[in-house]
């Protein structure tokens, strides 16, 4: 049975006086999402993976509802949960997840002419696809060491690649009299080696990094941070 044939069918059992509607006139619904993700990159569709904190737009794709009354619930669950964990009373709505598993959100829409009315709600999400959200669990390493000599090779002193869903993020470097020479709250940022704007010299520092993943888990990291500008090709400083 095809999607506009159905949504005629369902609007000749709930009118009262049996008045059917001709198919292309009929309200019906596509919701579709976008997405932005931490890496600034962007997709559109119904269902994504990735890191958190991811944001994502949601849209109705209403059609056929001039004369109609609309009402529109977006639900969004965690996979395993009855319940929704947030409901939005609107057409097209925007929400950032920073919870790590697996989410659904289905949209429940009435639309109401007269004594007909069409509705996209329990029976309608038993067959539909729900849009689908999978929030990875939280990731994040450091390096030992970073060489700051302008050569476009591990110039910056950053978590390694593959970090992801952080939520929460804090890091510090000290030298080694505890004095605080950076910090940063951007997981995607990083030191230079530079403090005040000079190049501090070739030495060991000190790394302090409190941060929290989407999953609840809480990372606490404390270690030595080898800055060396003598790097050469071939060296594996920095590479544990």
């Amino acid at each position: 049975m095809s999607k506009r044939f159905f949504f005629a069918f369902l609007i000749f059992v709930l009118s009262p006086v049996n008045t059917l509607f001709a198919q292309d006139e009929m309200p019906y619904i596509d919701p579709s999402a976008k997405f932005y993700a931490v890496d600034g990159s962007e997709d559109e569709g119904t269902s994504f993976t990735g890191s958190a904190p991811l944001r994502a737009q949601f849209f109705a794709n209403a059609e056929n509802t001039a004369g109609w009354e609309s009402h529109y619930e977006w639900h969004f669950t965690l996979e395993g949960e009855e319940e929704p964990y947030l409901k939005r009373m609107e057409e097209d709505t925007e929400y950032t997840f920073t919870k790590a598993g697996s989410h659904k959100v289905e949209l429940y829409a009435v639309f109401i002419q007269g004594n007909d009315t069409v509705k996209f709600t329990e029976e309608y999400w038993e067959t539909a696809t729900p849009i689908r959200i999978g929030i990875s669990e939280s990731n994040l390493l450091f390096p030992n060491a970073f060489t700051p000599n302008n050569d476009g090779i591990n110039d910056i002193y950053k978590a390694k690649e593959g970090w992801q869903s952080i939520v929460e993020f804090h890091a510090y470097i000290f030298n080694r009299w505890g004095q605080k020479l950076y910090e940063w709250t951007d997981p995607a940022g990083g030191w230079d080696g530079k403090y005040k704007g000079k190049d501090v010299k070739q030495g060991v520092y000190y790394l302090l990094v409190k941060a929290k993943g989407a999953d609840g888990r809480k990372f606490s990291i404390k270690r030595d941070v080898n800055l060396l500008r003598g790097y050469t090709e071939g060296d594996s400083y920095g590479r544990e």
